[in-house]
């Protein structure tokens, strides 16, 4: 994913603000102004959904939100793609906190109405992230079970019977 941040808005315009602009519809003609509604209209989504994984990846965003540009029939910047970058590594501070960090990964990902090819496989990198934290944690608990198992002196039932 790149690192960068757009924080301008498009001067982007609709087709019905271009027609009720002077000269602008005899500047441009119904097909120009179809494809400036269209264009206008993919910016929002491209917009919305990028901030929908910004929103919910909180801290594990490194960067905002990052924009491709296509220029309109009017000559204006629409965004037709985008992306948010993650900070996808494993939590320093041991598995039990990179359970938590894969799964705010996941809800990022998946967080627009609309997830992409790269979006689910985001996801499906930060459910396999999650699990291997998991198993580290199971395996912690073996090792102290099996350490604790192995303690010299008497079973705690024999503690019990002798306390008696």
């Amino acid at each position: 994913m790149c690192v960068g941040t757009i924080s301008f808005a498009p001067n982007a315009i609709s087709a019905s603000a271009a027609a009720s602009q002077p000269n602008a519809s005899s500047r441009l003609d119904a097909a120009k102004l179809d494809e400036i509604a269209q264009l206008a209209n993919t910016d929002r989504h491209v917009r919305a959904h990028e901030e929908a994984h910004l929103v919910v990846a909180g801290p594990y965003a490194t960067s905002g939100p990052s924009y491709s540009y296509t220029v309109g029939p009017d000559g204006h910047l629409y965004a037709v793609g985008g992306e948010v970058s993650l900070d996808a590594s494993p939590d320093p501070s041991g598995p039990e906190a990179t359970v938590q960090k894969a799964k705010v990964i996941q809800e990022a990902a998946e967080a627009p109405v609309d997830p992409s090819t790269q979006d689910r496989m985001v996801a499906a990198q930060a459910a396999q992230m999650e699990a291997e934290a998991e198993a580290q944690i199971s395996a912690q608990n073996r090792q102290g079970r099996s350490a604790y198992q192995r303690q010299d002196g008497p079973p705690a039932a024999q503690l019990i019977a002798l306390t008696l």
